[in-house]
Formats: C-alpha cells, structure tokens, sequence
C-alpha cells in the first residue's frame, strides 16, 4: 500500500481521514504544527510529525525523510468559533498560496509523490480567499495532482455539528470516505458533496 504524507492531520477531516487509511493499509506520517496534538495523531495510526508549513525548510526536510507515495494536503487556518471566521481570511489564504506551494516544493524535492489538496465547492466572494482557491487549483493541476473540492462540512466537530447546511454540503464521515476512495483518481477537480 502507498504511504501518505497527511498535511494537516489535527483538522476536522484530518482526524477522520488516518483511522480510514491506516485500516486500508497505508502508512500515514499525520503533519501538525502543534506539538500537543502528536499524541493524538499518534493514538489515531499516524506517525506524528510536527513542523510548520510555512518552515519551508523542515517541511522538506521531513517529507523528503518520509518519502511518500502521496501527499493529502488537508490544511486551513480556520477559527474554532465560525463567528470569527471573516478574521482568518488572510490566514486561510496564506495557507492556500505559500503553505501550499511549499508542500509542492516538498513533493517535487521528495520525487514528485502525487499530490491531493482540499478546496471549497462554493463561489467565493471575490478577494484574498477567491484568488487563494484558484492559485491552489492551478497550481496543484500544474503537478499533476487533483483537488478535492469539498462542500460544506457538517457532522459533529464541525461548524454544522447539528444542523445541514445549505448545498453545496457534504457529512464530515462521508467527505473523509470518499477522500481515501479517490486516491487514485487521475488529476483534475473532484467535487466532494452529498
């Protein structure tokens, strides 16, 4: 089976994505910046490997040590509370631009693993958020790899935890299923929604 480098393994589908892979039988290396969620990746399959995407030289430094078949990039910078969500829009899309260039420094640096990057299924008012989401698209099809284009989580441990939201959507168990199916998909943007 293939091991999968899992960019922002402590987020909400991240958490669900390493139980569903390590049973499928990948080897999965779980990346978080905090040092205090390793423990938990670690309890959930994953070999914990703590390093700050925009580190550019430790991201490359660990993927290259790992050696991955594939590269899941599952990063956000989103707030806990969906009240502040406006606040993290810079963030978010710094996360989608440099992080995101920076893990494809790291695939091309390892042997061009494949790569697979989350985006949003929904039209973004224009903005820092809107560009953010095509330079990824772009930039990941220019590699070869695919973008996952999920819709709107909702399950426990999302914004949406008891309630649906409005289309596009997507259940947070179904979402991290259909991630692990689509690992071998050729590249293009796969929309992700119920």
């Amino acid at each position: 089976m293939s091991k999968i480098f899992l960019a922002g393994a402590s987020g909400v589908i991240g958490q669900r994505l390493i139980p569903l892979l390590v049973d499928a039988g990948h080897t999965v290396a779980g990346m978080t910046r905090s040092a205090a969620k390793a423990d938990r990746l670690a309890e959930l399959g994953a070999v914990p490997v703590v390093v700050d995407v925009f580190d550019r030289d430790a991201l490359i430094t660990a993927v290259v040590a790992f050696g991955p078949d594939i590269i899941l990039n599952e990063l956000t910078d989103l707030p806990d509370d969906v009240s502040r969500i406006a606040e993290f829009g810079d963030l978010n899309a710094r996360i989608r631009t440099e992080g995101n260039q920076n893990i494809i420094d790291a695939a091309r640096a390892a042997g061009n693993p494949k790569i697979l990057a989350q985006t949003v299924a929904w039209e973004l008012p224009d903005g820092p958020d809107a560009l953010a989401v095509k330079q990824l698209e772009t930039s990941v099809l220019a590699e070869g790899g695919v973008v996952l284009s999920y819709g709107q989580f909702y399950g426990p441990g999302t914004y949406n935890p008891d309630a649906v939201p409005a289309e596009p959507r997507v259940q947070i168990d179904r979402a991290a299923q259909r991630t692990v199916e689509l690992l071998g998909s050729s590249s293009g943007i796969v929309t992700i929604t119920d």
